[in-house]
């Protein structure tokens, strides 16, 4: 899901010199799980921590779209040492996990996500997540964002996302620390705008850009625009530290020169 999802913003922030990983939640996208292992929130956050470990080894930038924005908040407050700084995009973070769907009889949630992985229902979704998309556009990106779904394990996963109770993180945004940037459609029909500014009140180190003309996945519809805004963000501490470094001073206060920029997820 990530891969599809970041198909136009991905090549966009390897040209602007960032490393980037994108890398799916266990249980989303195109996770091999021939061997399912549970699918709730504490089995997807150990999951990215183990990879984050094994591979990134250095405090990341995270990047959460949507529902993939409670993820980055419920990672960040677990494992601080591991995210530098936040990006959230059109962030799913006030609803209280997956509500009453938690308590539906097994055969209903199955019954649900079959509908859910429909071809008409991700359609529909496209129509209200995207801003005045071509139809021929619409059906295009409806069958890539149902790619994943075809994968036999996939049902069984969501069900058991579903049913554990989903991510529930509106306690936790008081307790980010790592400076963030709110990057939201300002046209997003899903997820309404105001949030954004409440999302940028509560969180206690912040900023907001609103892209006009745009829905609720900026990172596909305005790849260029959501990149810039990142990499502007990622490069702002290194801009800072070249200033310092320019002004006049005596040699003794000479440092050496800044960290490349950690890497994004």
């Amino acid at each position: 899901m990530v891969l599809t999802e970041w198909r136009y913003g991905y090549p966009l922030l390897e040209e602007a010199g960032l490393e980037t990983w994108a890398i799916d939640i266990l249980g989303w996208g195109f996770s091999d799980l021939k061997r399912r292992p549970p699918c709730n929130v504490a089995s997807k956050r150990e999951h990215l921590y183990r990879m984050w470990k094994a591979y990134i080894k250095k405090p990341m930038i995270l990047v959460g779209p949507s529902l993939g924005a409670a993820v980055a908040i419920d990672f960040a407050v677990a494992h601080p040492e591991a995210v530098e700084k936040l990006v959230l995009i059109d962030a799913s973070v006030y609803t209280e996990g997956t509500g009453k769907m938690s308590s539906l009889p097994k055969a209903l949630a199955y019954a649900g996500v079959a509908i859910l992985k429909s071809f008409p229902l991700r359609f529909y979704v496209n129509v209200l997540a995207f801003n005045g998309l071509p139809v021929n556009t619409n059906i295009d990106w409806a069958n890539i964002g149902r790619l994943h779904c075809r994968y036999p394990w996939w049902e069984d996963a969501t069900v058991d996302f579903m049913l554990s109770g989903g991510y529930n993180v509106t306690a936790q945004i008081g307790q980010v620390k790592q400076r963030t940037l709110i990057i939201w459609g300002q046209d997003d029909k899903i997820i309404d705008s105001k949030l954004a500014e409440r999302l940028h009140c509560e969180l206690p180190s912040a900023i907001l850009h609103q892209i006009p003309d745009c829905g609720h996945i900026p990172h596909v519809e305005k790849p260029g625009a959501v990149v810039k805004l990142i990499t502007e963000f990622v490069l702002e501490e290194d801009r800072r530290e070249l200033l310092l470094v320019s002004q006049p001073r005596d040699a003794s206060q000479q440092t050496d020169s800044p960290d490349p920029a950690p890497p994004l997820h």
